[in-house]
């Protein structure tokens, strides 16, 4: 609606503009011709007087039927007229003409509306000086005798018109067609709920609108790929604690159910003691994940040695490595500065050696850290001797609870003594994101059979 009246306020003001033009054309253009016919006129009124006739003929053909003319003798005379226009009249209507004239002997122009609504232009001239005496001819015409400003009019009034229609009509489709799918997708908005993120527009159009709608549809689908996320997230975390949580309760069920030695209480609290350390640490990766993903790990960035960190790290873990039977090896480690926050990168390296720690198998188990840098990048290396990781889990080593041997994972009635490795699949995925977070990268060697090699890249300072 609002293109259609923007676009009648600029066919209004161009068809005005024709139409003026247009119409002083044609009016210049038949003053012209009747000038031109006058012309004819005079010269044979003058022929006429100067032989001294006292009526002035005029041949047939010069003078149409809507035509007016008179010629008058300085007495008020007709001497020659043809018209259905009395002279009396012509007189009176071209009188004011000529008594604005300065000298009687000037052409003067006047225009008069009949009252058949017809434009007359009135040409009156003198001839001169004859036989003592000036003479008049008054020569009045229609001015557009086929009617051409008439049609001219009407044909822009009804062109206007029937290009508004279209335009109009046209408008219509075309917004209708536009705005199909913003449409669709408002529906799909509508209709998209967390349970049902399963549907997309698949706009096949290439325009901005397609654009959009490919937008929409990769939106959705992060949202699904999310939800579906978390989804998985709630219930594996749910899994991880419902095993502890029933260990728990099956030895208490056992320790209350009969009187028993005091070996076997010990026994029972023990076990009962190890799941509710395993509980809290699930606790805390599920939290520290949680802060991570919410943005309320803020990270204190200083200046430090990436090699004191990892020696920091070696003696804060000697005691689990002992236990467990496992060589720690410190390898080469020169002064590695970086920019990073101490106390992430100590939670960064020390899930890497303690994951190294569990999966070292064989007779002289052992795990190196070794930190350098190259080419304006500083590095900390986490190598084992472990079983090693096939090529299709290394992908999907960083998702969270994802366990690359699903045996390894915690049943109920699991030892207490741990001597299978076992875990809750969140360190390294919080080792990631501490790697992103100092704007480093992580990378993965795994040969299986032949050990595992975790290396973490950071900008050197």
């Amino acid at each position: 609606m609002w293109f259609t009246a923007i676009l009648a306020v600029i066919l209004f003001a161009f068809s005005t503009f024709l139409f003026i033009n247009q119409s002083r054309s044609l009016q210049d253009e038949a003053v012209h011709e009747v000038i031109r016919r006058l012309t004819g006129l005079v010269e044979i009124c003058q022929s006429a007087l100067h032989q001294g006739a006292d009526q002035v003929t005029i041949p047939n053909g010069l003078l149409r039927d809507s035509d007016i003319f008179y010629l008058l003798a300085p007495d008020s005379r007709v001497l020659a007229g043809k018209g259905t226009l009395p002279a009396e009249e012509a007189v009176q209507i071209v009188s004011a003409g000529l008594q604005n004239a300065s000298q009687m002997n000037q052409t003067t122009t006047i225009y008069w509306t009949s009252p058949a609504s017809q434009n007359y232009v009135f040409i009156t001239t003198p001839l001169g000086a004859m036989m003592g005496m000036k003479f008049i001819i008054i020569f009045g015409a229609v001015l557009d005798p086929n009617a051409m400003v008439r049609r001219f009019l009407l044909t822009l009034v009804f062109g206007s018109l029937i290009t508004l229609a279209i335009a109009l009509v046209g408008g219509i489709w075309l917004a209708d067609r536009a705005m199909r799918p913003v449409k669709m997708i408002t529906q799909a908005a509508r209709s998209i709920g967390e349970t049902d993120l399963s549907r997309r527009l698949n706009l096949r159009v290439k325009d901005e609108l397609g654009e959009l709608a490919n937008t929409f549809d990769a939106m959705i689908a992060r949202l699904q790929s999310a939800f579906e996320r978390q989804r998985q997230f709630v219930a594996d975390a749910s899994h991880e604690l419902r095993t502890p949580l029933t260990i728990v309760n099956l030895e208490t069920s056992r320790a209350v159910a009969s009187r028993r030695s005091s070996q076997e209480y010990q026994q029972a609290l023990s076990i009962i003691h190890s799941e509710n350390d395993y509980m809290t640490s699930l606790v805390n990766d599920l939290l520290t994940l949680a802060r991570m993903d919410a943005g309320q790990s803020v990270l204190e960035m200083t200046p430090l040695d990436l090699s004191d960190v990892a020696v920091e790290t070696l003696e804060r873990l000697s005691p689990l490595a002992a236990r467990n039977k496992v060589t720690l090896e410190a390898g080469s480690l020169p002064e590695t500065r970086i920019a990073g926050d101490r106390q992430y990168l100590l939670q960064m390296l020390a899930n890497l050696v303690e994951n190294a720690i569990k999966y070292s198998n064989g007779q002289h188990k052992h795990v190196s850290v070794e930190t350098g840098t190259r080419d304006s990048r500083a590095w900390v290396r986490v190598s084992d001797n472990g079983p090693g990781i096939a090529p299709e889990h290394i992908s999907h080593i960083f998702d969270r609870f994802y366990r690359v041997d699903k045996a390894r994972s915690r049943d109920e009635g699991s030892d207490p003594d741990k001597s299978s490795p076992g875990g809750s699949g969140l360190g390294l995925s919080i080792v990631q994101w501490i790697a992103l977070a100092h704007g480093g990268e992580i990378s993965v060697e795994s040969v299986p059979g032949g050990g595992t090699t975790f290396e973490v890249r950071f900008k050197a300072a």
